[in-house]
């Protein structure tokens, strides 16, 4: 439920050159308006767009950050020689890395 605060303070009139007694009734009345608003009590909601980022956030801080199986993995190929390195793969992924940085800006 969203909150209107366009009618928030509805209740109250400001006048110019009012006399302190006017004064003094009307700050009890905005008091009193603002205990009755406060009753109410204030909610929160959080759209399903906002979920669904909470929900995703969650997901990848259960991700480790470092894939230690794969860094196993090269960690044996390289000590037996068999990692090789595909060059024109490599410059296609730095291309491609390249090109992305330039579209954020």
């Amino acid at each position: 439920m969203a909150i209107d605060i366009k009618h928030v303070n509805t209740g109250t009139h400001n006048r110019v050159g009012t006399s302190s007694a006017n004064k003094s009734q009307q700050s009890s009345s905005q008091a009193a308006g603002a205990a009755a608003q406060t009753v109410k009590g204030d909610s929160v909601s959080i759209t399903s767009q906002a979920q669904q980022l909470q929900s995703a956030q969650a997901k990848l801080n259960d991700i480790p950050e470092v894939d230690i199986k794969k860094v196993e993995e090269i960690k044996a190929a390289i000590a037996e020689g068999r990692y090789k390195i595909d060059a024109e793969k490599l410059a296609s992924n730095i291309e491609q890395f390249e090109n992305e940085l330039r579209d954020l800006n």
